[in-house]
């Protein structure tokens, strides 16, 4: 193995997995595997970058940060000499971490004492700009992420807001040094932040920054960003000869399908809705399943009863219906609450023969694919076709074949969900 990647959620898991296997045409990528949680034996030999998923965006704090440590531990024992902490492309995180914290923990652990940070991913939106953070032509604080329940980003400088997370200095890699060639900006980041250890936010308008980065960083123990900081690596390592590149393998898998969706976000939102025109929705009640009212097995009867007409159940509100359900039930107790629902149905599903499932939003995502690859007794997901920019078709390998895509919740073209259905397979 020769990249490790340590992701902070299921999603961001597969967006940058989707980025190493796509490399860039002709060389191609990487062969990827995607890990649910540090795993338990050894990667098998012909994976060149392997992606373990966390569920450390969240979770507390020393949580994240032992998790992560772990995570890199693994990593290094398969033989990784470079990492990359994947975050997430609108930097979802709040002013106490876990971005900072667990960046500043691996990179004492790597020794590495400059590290660069980009989570600029062009394809989908994300510039950055005078450490600006932009989703298409909004600033960061505009764009409807400083509603999000769980980690609202309110600052759209992300080296103010790294500020708050960390000791560390926090420097900055303008557009102007990207641009001008890769000694002068690796001779800028050198110069950064005196001495000791210290971040260094990179601007990126376009995919040719993110390749010019990957020059830049070919050597670079770690680095930290969302998926675009990873799409001149493989080059590196293709022309050198360390890796084979070529295109990635994928067998469709066989069986029904279904869709899940626990996002709040804008563009999931607009996906549910434009389904239902179609096809049949099921509307989670978040009341109802505090309760005990709404189960698995509710959503597995509705889900079984429309089987042969795409399906999908979903709990996505506005911000103000997510805000008014988490004052009077709590945000920790609605999220474990959901996550065991879904985690559930997804058990359920597979065991009535199901094979293809589509799951929206990186908690949801995390708490389904966790559930799949234990119930499956399969640790890796080995990284296929690309659905649209940043998700992935991942394939369990098990026998019969299951296959998942996990879409972060502002990723995906308004017909994703029919379209990732009909990319993975056939319904019998």
């Amino acid at each position: 193995m020769l990249i490790g990647v340590i992701a902070d959620d299921f999603t961001g898991a597969s967006d940058i997995a989707n980025t190493l296997v796509k490399g860039v045409p002709p060389l191609g990528g990487l062969r990827t595997a995607q890990y649910s949680g540090v795993p338990s034996a050894d990667a098998a030999a012909d994976i060149e970058a392997g992606i373990i998923a966390l569920k450390s965006r969240t979770a507390p704090l020393a949580d994240a940060v032992q998790d992560s440590l772990q995570a890199l531990e693994w990593l290094k024992a398969q033989g990784c000499t470079q990492i990359i902490f994947k975050v997430c492309s609108t930097f979802d995180s709040t002013p106490k971490g876990n971005i900072g914290p667990v960046a500043e923990a691996l990179a004492e652990a790597m020794g590495a004492e400059r590290v660069v940070v980009c989570p600029a991913f062009p394809a989908a939106g994300r510039t950055l700009y005078q450490g600006h953070l932009f989703v298409f032509d909004k600033l960061l604080s505009e764009s409807g992420m400083q509603s999000h329940p769980l980690t609202p980003m309110t600052d759209p400088d992300i080296r103010r807001w790294l500020k708050m997370q960390t000791k560390l200095q926090v420097e900055h890699l303008p557009i102007a040094q990207v641009r001008g060639g890769v000694d002068r900006a690796r001779k800028h980041i050198v110069e950064q932040g005196g001495a000791g250890l210290a971040f260094v936010i990179a601007d990126a308008l376009a995919d040719e920054d993110l390749l010019t980065l990957g020059a830049i960083l070919h050597d670079a123990p770690l680095m930290v960003g969302g998926s675009g900081i990873a799409m001149g690596l493989p080059c590196n390592l293709i022309e050198s000869g360390l890796a084979k590149g070529g295109a990635a393998g994928f067998e469709p898998a066989v069986g029904p399908g279904a869709i899940v969706a626990g996002s709040c976000s804008g563009a999931t939102r607009a996906q549910i809705e434009h389904h239902a025109k179609d096809h049949p929705v099921f509307a989670i009640d978040v009341a109802a399943v505090m309760a005990g009212d709404v189960t698995a097995q509710t959503l597995v009867d509705f889900i079984e009863s429309n089987s042969h007409d795409t399906p999908l159940v979903y709990s996505s509100g506005s911000p103000a219906e997510v805000s008014a359900a988490q004052e009077k039930f709590g945000r920790e107790r609605i999220a474990a609450h959901l996550d065991q629902l879904f985690a559930d149905t997804a058990r359920q599903l597979l065991d009535r023969g199901y094979r293809r499932l589509v799951i929206a939003g990186g908690e949801t995502s995390g708490a389904v694919a966790q559930a799949v690859t234990a119930h499956l007794k399969s640790d890796a997901l080995l990284v296929g076709p690309e659905i649209d920019p940043g998700v992935p078709i991942l394939s369990c390998p098990s026998e019969p074949q299951v296959a998942l895509a996990l879409k972060s919740g502002n990723f995906g073209a308004t017909d994703f969900f029919s379209k990732a259905l009909r990319m993975m397979g056939e319904a019998s």
